[in-house]
């Protein structure tokens, strides 16, 4: 017996120094790799976009450099990456030293100018562990001249009675656009529309890309649509942009085909709010429309600048002055999804070359804490929400119609009210609308009440939340 409690006695000793010893010992981590979501409506719904401009974001304009700052997207509430095209540029008849990322040269390969297509996988993936989807922009609509297709099958491009390719002409005048650097597709042709829609579904396989941004939609016909976009949900969900609006050739019809569209006529009005050439109903007049002619399914995508903008048409300071913060909240708070363009975090004010390579400096300042705390609003408030799980949104009139814009969002019990004076000038007025809200940036506990005057500065706004 006492031989028996000796040797149990030995081996719970030895077992106890046993676990000792391998506790000591690091455990190998095993890394999760956490599976990104499949994109959804309930995902889009609270989505803010960012439109990336590779060439210009960093002095290397790289893929690579580019992937190095994608958590302060996320920082930011970005959930959708839009990448300005990647394919290699057409040299032959180009604009400027570079050219322009419009005239793709191949629809399969990356510009070796941003790096390999290993790089852009790489871009993909740390996205998707950032919880980021990406879509690419599309050009199905012209190529460059130098494009292989050109050579060995010209029959894919539209030509004049000569018989030589022609670039794109403008159906409202029959004059060319002025766009002499592409050449413009013949969609009358099935092969080549069948060829196109192949390197769609390459980018979505190859690479794991979660949709496009269709480059001036409204030039393609609508069935050419049908059959791509189930050929690239038979793969995945996809996220589907569309440069266009009701206003464009194929209106509505065209507009319910993809996910979002672009607020072409809410972004004009607002710069002219700011310029003092339209007021706050003009404002509500828009989005009254906007709610009317496209229903909930139809989600606009709301911004004060993007590529075109700030290149051809002026910086945010030169379109909206002192009023440039009002009507970046207004992109966050109205139904809609919210476009932040490069170097816009970084208090960009410049007007970025087009067709040269170009840069800004990446100093934090004012609208990066800005777009974080917007971002964080449009991300977690469902109030917020677009598309078919969208908020509802209802105007709280006032004696200053003219100036004083406010308004409700609310779903399901949770409320949030913007009151923003759309003037250059003071305003004192009072409004039928009781509640005890917090405001966004701090906090702190603010009264609503019918009883109350007012008195608000130029482009002052109040975001306040149940």
């Amino acid at each position: 017996m006492k031989s028996y409690l000796t040797v149990l006695l030995g081996i719970l000793i030895f077992s106890c120094q046993s676990s000792k010893e391998k506790a000591r010992k690091p455990q190998e981590s095993k890394k999760v790799t956490k599976t990104l979501e499949p994109i959804s409506e309930k995902i889009i719904a609270n989505s803010v976009l960012y439109e990336a401009n590779i060439r210009q974001y960093s002095n290397e304009g790289t893929f690579n450099a580019f992937t190095k700052d994608l958590h302060l997207l996320k920082k930011m509430g970005v959930k959708i990456l839009w990448l300005m095209p990647i394919n290699p540029i057409s040299t032959t008849k180009s604009k400027g030293p570079l050219g322009s990322y419009y005239a793709v040269s191949n629809y399969r390969k990356v510009n070796p100018e941003f790096g390999t297509l290993k790089d852009f996988k790489a871009l993909v993936k740390k996205a998707h562990e950032l919880g980021i989807y990406v879509i690419l922009d599309w050009v199905p609509g012209h190529t460059g001249w130098d494009h292989n297709w050109i050579k060995d099958k010209s029959d894919y491009y539209l030509k004049n009675k000569k018989g030589e390719i022609i670039d794109p002409i403008d159906f409202r005048t029959g004059k060319s656009f002025g766009w002499t650097d592409v050449a413009d597709l013949d969609y009358s042709n099935l092969k080549m529309r069948e060829e196109l829609r192949q390197a769609m579904i390459y980018w979505v396989k190859e690479a794991d890309i979660d949709g496009y941004r269709i480059d001036q939609a409204y030039a393609v016909p609508k069935i050419f649509y049908d059959k791509t976009f189930k050929a690239l949900r038979d793969i995945k969900p996809v996220f589907l942009l569309a440069e266009t609006d009701i206003y464009h050739p194929g209106g509505i019809e065209l507009v319910s085909k993809f996910d979002a569209t672009y607020d072409w006529p809410g972004h004009h009005l607002s710069k002219d709010i700011a310029k003092g050439r339209k007021n706050a109903n003009d404002y509500y007049k828009h989005i009254k429309r906007t709610i009317r002619l496209y229903g909930k399914d139809n989600i606009l995508v709301n911004f004060v600048s993007n590529h075109d903008e700030n290149s051809w048409n002026g910086t945010i300071n030169e379109s909206y002055g002192n009023a440039q913060y009002v009507f970046m909240a207004m992109n966050y708070m109205l139904p809609g999804m919210p476009l932040i363009y490069s170097g816009q975090e970084y208090d960009l004010n410049k007007r970025l070359h087009f067709f040269e390579k170009d840069s800004f400096p990446k100093i934090k300042g004012k609208t990066m804490e800005f777009l974080q705390q917007m971002g964080a609003l449009k991300n977690n408030h469902k109030a917020l929400a677009t598309g078919s799980n969208g908020g509802s949104f209802k105007r709280i009139f006032s004696t200053k119609d003219n100036q004083i814009f406010a308004f409700e969002r609310e779903k399901n019990g949770d409320t949030l009210v913007v009151v923003a004076n759309l003037s250059n000038s003071y305003s004192q007025f009072t409004m039928p609308y009781d509640g005890e809200f917090k405001r966004y940036q701090d906090f702190k506990v603010k009264r609503l009440s019918s009883s109350y005057q007012y008195d608000m500065k130029p482009w002052e706004f109040w975001i306040l939340i149940k």
